[in-house]
């Protein structure tokens, strides 16, 4: 039996994988948010919090035993950096809205564990299949900010140096709304700072190069 002493995001996902769920049906399974399933595949550097590690056990231990022995071949493949995106990672497709609002820039602070600590970071959603980037980038930046905006600018994609997810990025411009934390599960704060702030919030070498020249062009 293959003992987890600390579930990262990327061994929730390959747990997942092995009990063949989509994201709505493990998170029915845990009894969690669909949006933290979608955090785990878009971020590989997340760790669970200490719930969520207990949710974890038990639906390990309570899974068929076929399914914990895929759990185990899918470990053992595992030979890739702690850093690395998940298997699947890089078929995910995540839109990211930059909103502006006159010199000012969002960021949403997301939560982790006492160990990795606090990240800052734009406002982000899983783009469904068959949806739309742009849709996507609005809606969530609406469900977790509770501001709404505008897609101004397709600004490019990538596929992001941490996590290996595809990033879609959009200039969005404000529209109306308080910024205010909706979403507390996932996140501790919203914040507008200035745009040429931004570097120290986000460490500059994974912030997109498209993204920074556009907020240097409009500082």
């Amino acid at each position: 039996m293959d003992v987890i002493e600390r579930w990262s995001s990327r061994y929730a996902c390959l747990l997942q994988s092995a009990l063949r769920l989509g994201n709505e049906q493990f998170a029915a399974r845990l009894g969690i948010a669909v949006r933290t399933v979608a955090t785990w595949h878009s971020d590989a550097s997340v760790v669970p919090r200490r719930e969520m590690q207990q949710l974890l056990d038990t639906a390990y231990e309570q899974a068929p035993p076929a399914a914990r022995q895929r759990f185990s071949l899918l470990l053992a493949k595992e030979r890739v950096p702690a850093n690395s995106p998940p298997p699947g990672a890089q078929a995910l497709r995540v839109a990211i809205a930059v909103v502006v609002h006159e010199s000012d820039v969002l960021l949403v602070c997301r939560q982790a564990d006492e160990v990795t600590g606090i990240t800052w970071q734009f406002p982000a959603g899983v783009i469904k299949p068959g949806g739309k980037a742009e849709t996507t980038a609005v809606r969530e930046t609406l469900d977790e900010t509770g501001v709404h905006c505008a897609v101004r600018q397709h600004l490019g994609n990538r596929l992001h140096p941490v996590t290996g997810v595809l990033c879609e990025y959009f200039l969005c411009e404000y529209l109306a709304g308080e910024a205010i934390n909706s979403d507390m599960a996932e996140n501790i704060d919203v914040l507008w700072i200035p745009r040429n702030a931004v570097t120290r919030f986000i460490s500059v070498d994974t912030i997109f190069p498209s993204v920074l020249a556009v907020l240097e062009e409009q500082t």
